[in-house]
């Protein structure tokens, strides 16, 4: 596991309101499923922001970006830091 991966874990432990442990569930699990909303989403992009000193573009502030901690984690690696 990457520290990206493990510092996205850490956020949506955190933020996400999961109904699961965020350490313990597979990268492609659908987090919608399990409780991540808009709200906590928007938690969810300002924590990793300001752990990972970046900005999340605009046009990666969609759903499917943060549909699964894989999907989080391919699309932080088009940010630039």
């Amino acid at each position: 596991m990457t520290s990206e991966t493990t510092t996205i874990r850490e956020v949506l432990a955190a933020h996400g309101r999961l109904s699961a442990d965020a350490h313990d569930i597979a990268e492609d699990a659908d987090l919608y499923a399990l409780g991540l909303a808009s709200h906590a989403t928007v938690n969810v992009v300002m924590a990793l922001e300001d752990e990972l000193d970046i900005e999340i573009p605009d046009e990666l502030l969609v759903k499917s970006t943060f549909a699964s901690i894989g999907d989080i984690r391919r699309a932080l690696a088009t940010v630039d830091s």
